[in-house]
């Protein structure tokens, strides 16, 4: 029972931490919730005194249940149709309770999850406890059953994948507000010209309707494609969007009433939209909580 109680001490000071590296493994809330709930009951099948540093034994017992995951979420033979994006954790009055900015932290926008979706769970595994998290590789090294010299391969593998790729937001917010609000004047009025000034020439526009596909086109790419679809539904559409915080960086929530119908993440790099990623899976959206 002393070991119970210290247990549940230590995971509960350490809980938002420990929900921010299972939402960077795996990208929905839902899911990061269940690996934390699988973690505590392991705990209860360890003994406290042989733990040297609780902090980093925690942490990769999350990271052990997230591979799992990973994992056993690879090896399903369905697979779901369109596109696939993250749930994402939503602001609307530009600041983020203390919980939501450590889930969202060294811009862990819903492009980078997307991408890093891409990466094998090990070098996930690798790159998010080591370069996000700080756990050395001889610690991530029997998570994954390799050697750290090994371990270290994964990460710098999957730093090599990151690298390159549009995902990194401008870091002053403001800017990336008014770049926003641009696009959403543009959208408003229908203004194809107005979209294209803020739109990147490579933008990518990714849509994950759920289980209701066809509500949108899944991928569009390039300015002059997406600048079309968005001048033809945005009149519409845009009449129900708001700024708000998407994963720490500027975006839009639409709202019917009071229930949310849509998040736009929105990437903005050198004064452009490089990304657009518009959640629309009413299972994601339920899970929406607004921080406010």
């Amino acid at each position: 029972m002393g070991d119970e109680l210290w247990f549940a001490e230590q995971f509960e000071a350490r809980r938002p931490r420990l929900r921010a590296v299972a939402y960077r493994m795996l990208g929905s809330l839902s899911d990061a919730d269940d690996a934390l709930q699988e973690a505590w009951i392991r705990t209860t099948r360890s003994d406290g005194a042989a733990i040297e540093s609780i902090d980093g034994w925690l942490v990769t017992l999350v990271g052990r249940v997230c591979i799992d995951m990973l994992r056993a979420r690879r090896a399903r033979p369905e697979q779901p149709t369109g596109t696939w994006l993250p749930e994402p954790v939503v602001s609307v009055d530009g600041s983020l309770d203390p919980e939501h900015a450590t889930l969202v932290a060294d811009s862990v926008g819903l492009a980078l999850l997307v991408v890093m979706e891409s990466l094998d769970p090990a070098e996930r595994l690798a790159f998010v406890l080591h370069d996000m998290f700080g756990v050395p590789f001889d610690e991530i090294a029997p998570i994954v059953d390799r050697s750290p010299v090994a371990a270290r391969q994964l990460a710098s593998r999957a730093r090599r994948r990151l690298r390159g790729t549009s995902t990194m937001p401008d870091v002053d917010v403001p800017t990336q507000r008014r770049v926003v609000d641009a696009f959403l004047t543009a959208a408003r009025a229908g203004d194809f010209d107005g979209l294209l000034q803020v739109l990147d020439p490579d933008v990518v526009f990714r849509v994950d309707a759920g289980s209701r596909p066809g509500l949108a086109p899944a991928l569009l790419t390039g300015a002059a494609d997406v600048a079309e679809h968005t001048a033809g539904v945005g009149p519409r559409f845009a009449t129900l969007c708001e700024p708000a915080l998407v994963n720490g960086a500027a975006g839009i929530i639409a709202r019917s009433g009071s229930a949310v119908v849509a998040v736009v993440g929105l990437t903005v790099v050198a004064h452009r939209i490089t990304e657009i990623d518009l959640v629309l899976d009413p299972d994601k959206l339920a899970g929406v909580t607004i921080s406010q």
